[in-house]
């Protein structure tokens, strides 16, 4: 089974997706760190019910990695955008059998966290990008833990696709988080929050 781990951001750079949150939700991120395997780095949001969210972009002082940077960030253009939603699973590997087209497995760490994820070769997640990205966590502390909770609950999380009830179907046998919901329509991911000044969406 799955359930919603975290959301990202994208821009062109970290700090344009960082005001975008600022902007909308109404609230500051914390400083983040760097993901030196794939020449990214962040600012983070510790949101209520034990979520967080990401402003994420390539990070200009990294070396080119080697190979596609996860989220497509090596593609993004125009202004930023809730591009991802992360997923957690207890059995990222068994999972995979399931689901291969979510990508292959990378172990990752920073500080004290230690994770797996799967990315796809190319770094685009399938159904352009509304296909949940997957993690599993193998360390004691979720990065949730470590950051100061602000006054917004992400009550509701809606994947926009064209073939969005194919992509239902695909993911139902496995996802188990009411908030998420599906609508047919152009691609895209719209969090329906409720924070300090009243419900806002993230798009």
């Amino acid at each position: 089974m799955i359930t919603l781990d975290h959301l990202a951001v994208a821009g062109k750079t970290r700090d344009i997706a960082a005001t975008h949150v600022t902007d909308t939700l109404g609230v500051p991120l914390q400083t983040g760190g760097e993901h030196a395997y794939f020449g990214t780095h962040n600012h983070l949001l510790g949101l209520a019910d034990g979520l967080y969210l990401e402003a994420i972009a390539i990070n200009p002082d990294a070396p080119d990695p080697g190979r596609p940077r996860w989220f497509a960030l090596d593609t993004i253009s125009g202004p930023p955008r809730l591009s991802n939603w992360i997923c957690q699973t207890p059995d990222l590997e068994t999972l995979l059998r399931d689901l291969p087209e979510a990508g292959e497995i990378i172990a990752l760490e920073r500080g004290d966290l230690k994770w797996r994820m799967a990315v796809p070769a190319d770094g685009n997640l399938p159904f352009d990008g509304c296909f949940p990205a997957l993690i599993q966590w193998d360390c004691d502390t979720h990065p949730a833990g470590l950051l100061d909770q602000v006054e917004c609950r992400l009550d509701r999380l809606v994947v926009h696709h064209p073939d969005a009830d194919r992509l239902q179907q695909r993911l139902s046998p496995y996802l188990n988080d009411a908030r998420v919901s599906f609508k047919t329509g152009s691609a895209a991911l719209a969090a329906h929050m409720a924070c300090r000044n009243g419900p806002v969406t993230l798009q």
